[in-house]
């Protein structure tokens, strides 16, 4: 309206860009309104769906009740179970024995007494862990874990490793070592990335331990699981950074990487026990062997357990040859069974063995891992040599 005449008057070319920037405005309040409600329904559904998966990845009341029942009225000895061997074995117990051993580990480490562990919460968080392995797994399962858990159990005790440590790096390494595989698909990091796998989309490197420590923390917080409430804010982070770091480490790709410098350190008798960094290095090194330890075991339970990481290899192999259209490695390839004895000495010679003379030279206590090493590697020598004459043989 003009201010003198009265008259109204058209919109000029200003009055015409003021209302489409309004429009817009609005537009964009009710664009932004819906995302808003959008993004809240999605967030509600998610925790619903974490609520739900973690109710089905706890342990049952039922099964901790019967676990809690066997457990007050006898935990087995350490003694009586062979925990405190290096040449101990699985092969013989039970899955309530290996439950139970668990907790004995926890108790004789006295975990429990001094992180005011509920023992229902230790008892159900044992069997938690047990339940995110796949049973259907040959190698990779609960049995590994509780395998890797009891070597370091015994590398703390008999190998004397227990002083030389606090009490919040061994209850990390206890926890990381029954972790560290949590929910493990029976494949490794190179077949999860090659096929694509959604997994591969959230981490770029240590695809599937990353996957292992989320498994970890998501049970660690479920309810009835919380084995670790009775720590302070400090402790906990302390903690869980511990391990976190610890089963990456079990990537082989990063003990390559890392161990030159350990290697280093404790043969110029640099290494110095106050340095976090160098006690990060050991734990890490201490993850990995006893990730392998089942190369240090008498040659019985050694041959039994190569042939179980064989066939879950092999079905990876049939995997890439079928979903991938590629031809495995040798190691994953069953028409190159064959060839198992040589690739055990192989991975003794590349992976194994300065490790082993490493901690040996730390603490003489864990020679019988390297004594183990030493003997099976010259087993799996004698059967590629065998081999190798056949071979020779039947082409003349």
């Amino acid at each position: 309206m003009d201010d003198v005449t009265g008259k109204i008057k058209a919109f000029n070319r200003n009055d015409e860009q003021f209302l489409e920037a309004f429009a817009i405005f609005c537009g964009l309040g009710i664009q932004n309104t819906q995302m808003y409600e959008t993004l809240d329904r999605a967030m509600a559904k998610q925790v619903v769906t974490l609520e739900v998966l973690s109710y089905h990845a706890s342990a049952s009341e039922e099964d901790t009740r019967e676990l809690q029942v066997t457990a007050a009225a006898k935990v087995p000895s350490a003694q009586s179970l062979k925990l405190l061997d290096f040449s101990f074995s699985d092969f013989e117990l039970s899955d309530m024995e290996t439950t139970l051993a668990t907790i004995r580990m926890f108790m004789d480490l006295n975990l429990v007494q001094n992180f005011q562990m509920k023992y229902e919460d230790l008892c159900q968080w044992v069997l938690s862990v047990k339940k995110n392995y796949r049973k259907h797994i040959a190698y990779h399962n609960w049995r590994h874990a509780f395998n890797t858990s009891q070597c370091m159990f015994a590398v703390l005790k008999s190998g004397r490793i227990q002083n030389k440590l606090n009490d919040l790096e061994m209850l990390a390494l206890m926890i990381a070592t029954l972790c560290h595989d949590l929910d493990h698909r029976g494949v490794n990091n190179s077949y999860i990335q090659r096929s694509e796998h959604p997994l591969a989309q959230l981490y770029c490197h240590s695809t599937m331990e990353h996957h292992h420590f989320d498994q970890c923390l998501m049970i660690l917080n479920s309810p009835g699981n919380q084995i670790l409430s009775g720590l302070s804010l400090e402790e906990y982070r302390t903690t869980l950074k511990m391990i976190e770091r610890a089963i990456l480490a079990t990537d082989l790709a990063l003990y390559m990487k890392k161990r030159g410098e350990f290697f280093e350190l404790t043969k110029n008798s640099q290494f110095i026990w106050e340095d976090e960094h160098h006690r990060d290095l050991l734990r890490s090194m201490l993850m990995t062997a006893c990730d392998i330890s089942a190369i240090t075991k008498p040659w019985p339970v050694q041959r039994r357990v190569a042939e179980l990481v064989a066939t879950e290899f092999f079905e990876q192999g049939d995997k890439e040859r079928k979903e991938l259209n590629i031809e495995p490695i040798d190691l994953m390839n069953r028409d190159k069974r064959d060839k198992i004895p040589s690739m055990q000495v192989g991975f003794i010679d590349a992976i194994c063995i300065q490790l082993y003379e490493t901690l040996a030279g730390l603490s003489e206590a864990c020679s019988p891992l390297l004594e183990g090493c030493r003997k099976n590697r010259q087993n799996w020598k004698l059967l590629a040599e065998q081999d190798e004459k056949k071979l020779v043989n039947g082409a003349t």
